[in-house]
């Protein structure tokens, strides 16, 4: 498992608006400059969170984007699942009963506690904690 730009900038994107958008929003321009991510991908990532309810926009001279949350329901993992999809180590351990191999399988334990110890360190930070 490998998490990508998207899910990295995701959280880059987010804690910014944390900190810049107290006051007013903040557009996507001023949070590609500070983070150093294109213009073109930061709009890309925004629309994935404006969709998912994470952030709102205003319109406008003076439009940008806000959170609309409180920081400690901003929950690592689930930034990264929105973004990455599955974090799951292997295919096998995402859904349970889905491997016709599983019963068999030596190394089925091996993948289920990587994939536990992955969810027990993403779910329980959030951007409160950043």
């Amino acid at each position: 498992m490998k998490i990508t730009t998207k899910g990295r900038y995701a959280i880059h994107i987010l804690y910014d608006l944390a900190v810049n958008g107290t006051e007013h929003p903040v557009s996507v321009k001023e949070m590609a400059t500070r983070q150093e991510i294109s213009v073109k991908y930061t709009e890309q990532i925004i629309s994935i969170l404006n969709k998912a309810g994470y952030v709102s926009s205003s319109r406008g001279f003076q439009g940008g984007y806000r959170l609309t949350k409180p920081l400690d329901e901003y929950v690592i993992g689930d930034i990264l699942r929105l973004t990455e999809g599955s974090l799951a180590p292997v295919a096998c351990v995402e859904e349970e009963g889905s491997c016709e191999r599983e019963v068999d399988c030596v190394t089925v334990e091996v993948w289920k506690r990587l994939n536990q110890a992955i969810s027990d360190v993403v779910d329980h930070i959030t951007l409160a904690d950043l």
